[in-house]
This record gives C-alpha cells, sequence and structure tokens, in this order.
C-alpha cells in the first residue's frame, strides 16, 4: 500500500508537470494572432479582440486591421505611435493591447526656424470659425436600391450592419463622401470589401461585391458607383452596409432617409 501511495504521487507530479507546460504553452500562442484564425460567419458577429499582436500582412490596412478585430483606427493609430497617415510595413507588430486612454500623436513636423523679425502690430482679423473633422456632419444617402431583408441587431441573432437585397451586377454606390481605406477580399467572411473613411469618427463598408470599381485611396462622392452588388462570401447575392462610429458599429437606419 504503501509503495502503491508513492507510486502514484510520482504519476501526479509528472502530470502536474505536464498540465504546466501545456498551459504555457497556450499562454505563448495567446499574445498573437493568425487573422486567418479569426472566424466570421456571415458577418453576424465578428470579435473585438482586446489583446494579443497582429503580424501586418502585405495586404493588410490600419484600417481593414481595426475592422478585423472591431477596435477604432485612431485608438491603434495611438497605442503603436501610428502617425497619420497610418503607413505600416509587411512584417510590423501591431499591438492589440487595450489602454484605459489611447495617446494619439500627431502628424509628424519638421522643425521650421526663421529670423527675428520685427514684430508689426497690425489691426485684428475676424476669423471664421474652424470646424474640426470629429463635428462634420455626414450626410447618408442608401448605397442601394433594394429593400432591407436582415437589420442591424445586438442580440439574439446578430448583426452589425443591414442586408440588402439586390441582383448580381446591380450598383453599389457611395453611401457619403469620403476616402476608400480599404478594397480586397483578405477579411475572411466580407467577400469582396470596401472601407471608407468620411471624417476622423465615421467609417462605412461594403462587402460581399461581384466587382470593385474603386482602389486604397481614391477620393469618392456621394452616390457615385463604387462596387457591384455580389454574392462572395456569402450565399445569397446581396450588399451587407455597415457603419461605424469611432470603431463601435450603429444603426445604419439611424442615418439613412426615409424611403
Amino acid at each position: 500500500m504503501i509503495i502503491f501511495a508513492k507510486y502514484h504521487q510520482i504519476k501526479l507530479s509528472v502530470c502536474s508537470k505536464i498540465s504546466l507546460i501545456v498551459l504555457a504553452f497556450i499562454g505563448l500562442t495567446a499574445c498573437s494572432h493568425d487573422p486567418s484564425s479569426v472566424v466570421v460567419k456571415e458577418l453576424r458577429s465578428p470579435p473585438r479582440v482586446t489583446s494579443g499582436t497582429h503580424i501586418v500582412r502585405p495586404e493588410d490596412t490600419l484600417y481593414s486591421i481595426a475592422w478585423l478585430y472591431g477596435r477604432d483606427f485612431r485608438e491603434l493609430a495611438g497605442n503603436n505611435g501610428i502617425r497619420s497617415p497610418y503607413i505600416i510595413h509587411p512584417g510590423q507588430h501591431i499591438s492589440l493591447e487595450q489602454r484605459k486612454q489611447a495617446v494619439i500623436p500627431p502628424p509628424q513636423q519638421q522643425p521650421v526656424t526663421s529670423p527675428k523679425q520685427q514684430v508689426v502690430k497690425k489691426a485684428p482679423v475676424q476669423k471664421k470659425p474652424v470646424v474640426s473633422p470629429t463635428s462634420q456632419t455626414v450626410s447618408w444617402r442608401w448605397p442601394a436600391k433594394g429593400k432591407v431583408i436582415q437589420g442591424f441587431s445586438l442580440s439574439g441573432s446578430v448583426n452589425k450592419g443591414i442586408d440588402i437585397d439586390g441582383n448580381l451586377g446591380e450598383p453599389v454606390m457611395a453611401a457619403a463622401a469620403g476616402e476608400v481605406v480599404y478594397a480586397g477580399s483578405d477579411l475572411a467572411g466580407y467577400g469582396r470589401l470596401i472601407i471608407m473613411k468620411h471624417n476622423n469618427s465615421y467609417l462605412s463598408a461594403y462587402a460581399h461585391n461581384r466587382e470593385l470599381h474603386v482602389g486604397e485611396g481614391d477620393s469618392v462622392k456621394a452616390g457615385q458607383k463604387i462596387a457591384e452588388i455580389g454574392s462572395t462570401g456569402t450565399t445569397e447575392p446581396k450588399l451587407h452596409f455597415e457603419i461605424r462610429r469611432n470603431g463601435t458599429p450603429v444603426d445604419p437606419m439611424r442615418f439613412l432617409p426615409k424611403r
């Protein structure tokens, strides 16, 4: 009996060591994220990731990384010391750690020196108020002509945008003026996707397209054709449309005009 007890004591000790090794391995692999392992089924519940790192791939932009992990692009930029225009490079490590307060660095400027000049007093000039990009109002319009077949919902069957019915090849229009910050098919579950930046607060996305008619860096007018309705990344022709404010999905029906 004594020998039997000692045997089991040694066996348990070995098992404990194996468990510790397994836990340590899990802890190490949790420190980085492979974008291909982030499964998004029909865009219903894209994950919000607040830990680990993302290794930049050639097709990535800071905006697509923020979209993939449900984050605000300005927050990621601030946490990683990336200045506007938010240029990133393949192989670069982007920290996904969520901090209490992200410090967004200002655009890098070269120091300017000038010789001292005599100060001449002039009459005060009344200046027009400057409106910051974050306070600008975005004028929204419908991105497609079809009817809404599934609405926005954050409970039950989660859908962080709206799905609009359509036929293959029908036009997809920009819902507001802005800049294309991502155009591609590298985010699983979205098919051919376009992400547009409208100001420092608002982004919009257009998914499942058949053809893309704009590319990254293009300036687009409201109502301009940017793509064609398709079924990429889904099972039927439709447009999945999202609006995100400061990285958070909001109901597009609150912004789109009534039909």
